[in-house]
């Protein structure tokens, strides 16, 4: 599988990687329910894909546990990435979820992750969204460097999007960014290259789940611009839907990694086969883009 070096951190990713909110469990939020016994094939079964590329969170239900009990031993074939900021309660059949920016909470967040992960260390600690006032107002930028400079963790980072995300690249202080993109949810486009061009690795989310028809969890706003666009008319026997927009994703020069969160094995296997193909040509690319923008615009 395709590989590259996640910016400044040095560190060879997949070009496809994991999300694994997907193995959130029962009493959560969404439509998937993963048993224990079917979390411990899929993620034997992504690593034997050849992904080496994880993101989790503490908010992802029973995501993290079932990291560290079921591949734990297996810690040295692929890069962990977490976030923080998390608070999460369980009330009746749903859990509940806030994210808060304070050191009280970042510091559990991470001790928790350690635990469940059953890891000594996490390669990158990403704050679950907040604004760059707030994270340097809290002094929790430097809590991360602390946790840096202790080993718990390797690299600093963020999942974030509009209208947060231009302020904290300009901080110049995160190692990864975490950016939702697709073919038909363009409007990080410029903001990924900014963060990219400052020496940060580029992790793309929402890569085929800000997808078309096709997609596991419907959005039917997406579902609109790809019937205006006419993007089925660019669908072929080699090419799916699912394909088309993965390798669409995969075709932005600095996306390093985007991380896919199914659970189904079959959609694994045609993802795998699309990131083994590349990213779409430059002509089909533009065609594409052109088709999507007049969309948009009707």
């Amino acid at each position: 599988m395709n590989k590259h070096v996640l910016g400044r951190t040095g560190i060879e990713v997949t070009q496809l990687g994991y999300g694994t909110m997907g193995l959130r469990g029962p009493r959560t939020w969404g439509v998937r329910v993963v048993d224990d016994a079917s979390a411990d094939r899929f993620l034997n079964l992504v690593l034997d894909s050849g992904i080496n590329f994880l993101d989790a969170a503490p908010d992802y239900g029973a995501s993290e546990e079932r990291i560290g009990r079921f591949i734990s031993k297996r810690r040295h074939e692929y890069t962990l990435a977490t976030k923080c900021g998390c608070v999460y309660a369980q009330q009746g059949e749903q859990l509940q979820l806030r994210h808060v920016w304070n050191q009280d909470v970042i510091r559990q967040n991470l001790k928790t992750s350690l635990r469940r992960l059953r890891t000594d260390y996490i390669d990158i600690l990403q704050f679950h969204g907040g604004d760059a006032e707030t994270l340097v107002r809290e002094g929790l930028i430097e809590l991360l460097a602390e946790f840096r400079q202790t080993g718990l963790i390797r690299f600093i980072g963020v999942s974030s999007s509009l209208p947060e995300l231009p302020g904290l690249i300009d901080l110049n202080v995160f190692d990864t960014f975490q950016i939702p993109y697709s073919c038909l949810d363009p409007q990080h486009h410029d903001l990924i290259t900014r963060a990219a061009e400052s020496g940060a690795g580029i992790i793309i989310r929402g890569g085929i789940a800000q997808g078309g028809p096709d997609a596991e969890i419907q959005r039917p706003a997406l579902n609109e611009v790809w019937t205006r666009a006419g993007l089925d008319e660019l669908v072929t026997e080699e090419l799916s839907r699912t394909q088309l927009i993965l390798r669409y994703t995969l075709a932005h020069p600095y996306c390093h990694t985007v991380i896919v969160g199914t659970c189904n094995a079959e959609h694994l296997a045609e993802n795998v086969q699309a990131a083994e193909a590349g990213p779409l040509e430059p002509q089909r690319v533009a065609e594409i883009t052109a088709r999507v923008r007049a969309a948009l615009q009707q």
